[in-house]
């Protein structure tokens, strides 16, 4: 287990962290090895890059709405979903969301286990 704040997360599944703003902060070797990405390539970028263009919209909603209200529907209820791998493909996983909030910062936390 890798604990950010207290948040333990696992990491024989896929990890990816963001900031409160959507810039991915941290991934895990897990992530590196199932998605192609390398923390380099992928540090720093918008949590999209790995999200179906689809489904930009709603994200982009959804995190606007829980920042304004700190409520939401999706945290701590797997979801199934897909992301975006580094060289284009979906791949259908089972989403945990998490949410902490530090000195004022928000940060989310989603383990991706591949189904």
């Amino acid at each position: 287990m890798k604990t950010i704040g207290e948040l333990k997360l696992e990491t024989d599944v896929p990890v990816v962290i963001t900031d409160q703003q959507g810039f991915i902060t941290y991934i895990n070797d897990c992530f590196t090895s199932i998605f192609g990405w390398s923390e380099a390539e992928i540090t720093g970028q918008m949590i999209t890059i790995i999200i179906p263009m689809g489904f930009h919209d709603p994200h982009h909603l959804g995190f606007s709405r829980f920042l304004s209200t700190h409520k939401s529907t999706i945290l701590n209820h797997p979801l199934q979903l897909k992301a975006i791998t580094k060289d284009g493909r979906e791949i259908a996983s089972e989403h945990l969301l998490m949410a902490e909030q530090e000195q004022g910062q928000w940060f989310f936390a989603a383990t991706l286990r591949p189904l």
